[in-house]
């Protein structure tokens, strides 16, 4: 499969440069830049868009680009960040992961794609942000290609960032150098280096730096999240979509003393006594020491400069950034918030015993276990809210603009020769995207259905923060007291108070 893959690859880029013309020159801050051409759409791959985040600038907030002379060639895809080699596994095919190669610690680019013939048009600007549980990932995965949300009328960007030891590791002197007393979180200082990006390039590509739209699915939909939540990001984006995902789950967050306490045992770890000795050592080192680490050591920071110190406080409080959110989850999203598909009845009530105490009662009347089979539908239930509805229910719930919620339940065609892997995680973002002729399976009319009423909805966000239009079923805002949230099936329909006993019980105890 593996040789498979990298032939498909290497086809794909080869047909591309047979097939796709070369572009007009675009002149950016930093100097002009010439793209491919595929009829109506042009794409810039490849710009950089902050320095090369190497040597002594590993570890520090991206920093400027230098200016180029002459024309800058953004015919393909950057080197994707370092992380272990990309792999396809279970149900995520090759479409949907980072090319094996390249990869790289200069991996700080991005990717346009426009129709827009000129630079008065001011067509909506998308924003994509890739997940991979801030380990892995890349802009370059098939699954997110711009081409066809670009012939939808918006001007595309999909983005790279630091990921693993490379885009979270704080530690005390970090934290004294910085400037700012806190270190981590360079991923989302990244992140907001794009946005910078945008706002001060786009309008030559076509695009409306005043209405933005940020969207990511998974550690994307995590980044999402965080930039609503950062006052760093303020002014930035418009509107957001959240795909999967939050950070209102404690544990996917570190104070910056533990964050930095990580660091230090890294640095034990690689046997050095200074930051510069750290430097010093290569990329495929890095990953060596980062694999000796305990499980989660590099994640989001509460430094109280990028993310505040307490995330849930910040959004009770609405001190977020306050715009049109859009926001949801896929069914097989479950199994990544703790469910357990092989517990039992009495395993289920000890440890949810645990947790609620005196309102065990009330827990197991929303999620029942009196037989194995009903304790794994409820821990598989447990873990959809964990991972990602009660992220939703947050962002939108603590929102002063329009939120608009979404359920995905559609089961994707089989793919012959796999097992059936339902609405499993991720298995949204090519309908979302209206890349499924990316994506290898016998698709039905039921499928490409779905693709266009979701990539219409997502389009129709991007250029006016309301998913709704002329031949959609109505997409009702998610308001207190109705919480309606649109399930997207085979059928596309409004459930109003979906899952709300289960979110009121949850929420009562992180308060």
């Amino acid at each position: 499969m593996y040789r498979t893959y990298i032939s498909i690859f290497a086809a794909f880029f080869a047909l591309n440069f047979v097939l796709f013309a070369q572009s007009k020159p675009i002149k950016t801050a930093n100097g002009l830049v010439s793209g491919l051409q595929n009829g109506a759409v042009r794409s810039y791959l490849g710009i950089p868009f902050a320095a090369p985040p190497v040597g002594d600038l590993r570890w520090k907030a991206p920093q400027a680009v230098q200016n180029w002379k002459g024309i800058r060639a953004c015919t393909k895809f950057s080197a994707s960040p370092i992380q272990n080699k990309p792999v396809p596994f279970s149900m995520w095919t090759e479409e949907f992961i980072a090319p094996p190669e390249p990869l790289s610690e200069d991996c700080l680019y991005l990717n346009v794609w426009t129709a827009a013939k000129s630079t008065k048009e001011k067509r909506p600007v998308l924003v994509w942000i890739y997940g991979g549980g801030f380990v892995s990932g890349s802009s370059a995965c098939a699954v997110y290609d711009g081409d066809a949300m670009a012939q939808k009328g918006v001007v595309y960007v999909s983005i790279n960032y630091r990921v693993g030891a490379l885009g979270f590791m704080a530690h005390p002197e970090l934290s004294k150098e910085s400037g700012y007393n806190a270190s981590g979180n360079y991923a989302f200082l990244d992140q907001i280096a794009a946005l910078q990006w945008i706002k001060q390039n786009i309008a030559a590509f076509g695009g409306d730096p005043n209405n933005v739209t940020i969207a990511g699915q998974s550690a994307g939909s995590f980044s999402i999240n965080a930039l609503i939540a950062s006052p760093l990001a303020k002014g930035l984006f418009h509107r957001a979509i959240a795909q999967s995902g939050g950070l209102f789950n404690r544990a996917r967050t570190k104070s910056l003393a533990d964050a930095e306490k990580a660091g230090e045992l890294f640095a034990k770890n690689a046997g050095v006594s200074s930051l510069a000795e750290l430097r010093k050592k290569s990329p495929e080192e890095i990953l060596k020491i980062s694999a000796t680490m305990p499980g989660g050591s590099f994640s989001p920071v509460n430094d109280g400069y990028v993310l505040p110190a307490d995330v849930f406080a910040h959004f009770r409080a609405g001190k977020q950034n306050q715009i049109p959110i859009m926001t949801g989850w896929v069914m097989g999203d479950g199994g990544l918030g703790g469910g357990n598909q092989n517990i039992t009845a009495q395993q289920f009530k000890a440890n949810n015993q645990k947790i609620y105490g005196d309102k065990i009662e009330a827990f197991l009347a929303l999620f029942p276990a009196n037989t194995d089979d009903e304790a794994k539908q409820s821990s598989l239930k447990q873990g959809l809210i964990s991972f990602a509805v009660f992220s939703s229910h947050m962002m939108a719930s603590t929102n002063s603009k329009a939120s608009f919620v979404y359920q995905f339940s559609h089961v994707p065609v089989d793919k012959p020769g796999f097992p059936n892997y339902g609405a499993f995680h991720t298995s949204e973002v090519p309908f979302a995207l209206h890349t499924l002729k990316l994506w290898n399976r016998p698709w039905r009319q039921v499928d490409y259905d779905l693709e266009k009423t979701m990539s219409d909805y997502w389009v129709n966000f991007a250029k006016n923060g309301d998913p709704n239009g002329p031949g959609l079923p109505e997409w009702k805002k998610y308001k207190s007291g109705e919480s309606a949230v649109m399930d997207l099936g085979d059928q596309v329909l409004s459930k109003p108070g979906l899952y709300k006993p289960e979110l009121m019980l949850i929420e009562g105890l992180n308060k």
